[in-house]
């Protein structure tokens, strides 16, 4: 994983492809130049581990190009959940809910992200409140639709296993 300058990945990709991201839908042009001269810019290579279980949550990352494929740990056990794609944020959850990594985040291929820390999170908040306001909401629109797709996992599995009683 190296270090990108995010102010070059902003210039060789324009401020219209990150507009269209899902992350960063509706936010101003001044805010996505602000996150990229504020956040840090990561470039990995298939296979690199962007984050690992127990690790501090304390950040999340914007996927810029590429996608990651995330494996969630429980008692020892992982199971690989999905590959994040394109636009998605992965890791906000951790953040959010101030724990530590409970899974494993693998470049799928090669891929770029954008790191958005506690701190960042909150200057954003204190000096664009409308565009965080956005962000929150597009965040928590991610969430919601992952949560969708679980639910709809936990019904399938009882009606599998119910048809096979």
């Amino acid at each position: 994983m190296q270090i990108l300058k995010g102010p070059e990945v902003l210039e060789r990709f324009s401020i219209d492809y990150f507009r269209d991201a899902s992350t960063f839908g509706a936010l101003s042009d001044d805010t996505i130049r602000w996150l990229f001269h504020q956040g840090r810019t990561y470039a990995l290579d298939k296979g690199d581990v962007l984050f690992e279980p127990d690790e501090r949550g304390d950040v999340f990352f914007v996927i810029l190009q590429g996608s990651l494929a995330y494996f969630k740990c429980h008692d020892g056990k992982y199971a690989h959940i999905r590959n994040y794609q394109v636009g998605e944020q992965i890791g906000f959850m951790s953040m959010i809910a101030l724990h530590n990594r409970v899974g494993s985040a693998i470049a799928h291929e090669d891929s770029i992200v954008l790191e958005v820390s506690n701190s960042l999170f909150h200057q954003l908040h204190e000096q664009a409140p409308e565009d965080f306001g956005l962000l929150m909401m597009n965040l928590a629109r991610e969430m919601a639709r992952t949560l969708r797709s679980v639910d709809n996992l936990v019904v399938d599995q009882v009606h599998e296993r119910a048809e096979s009683e």
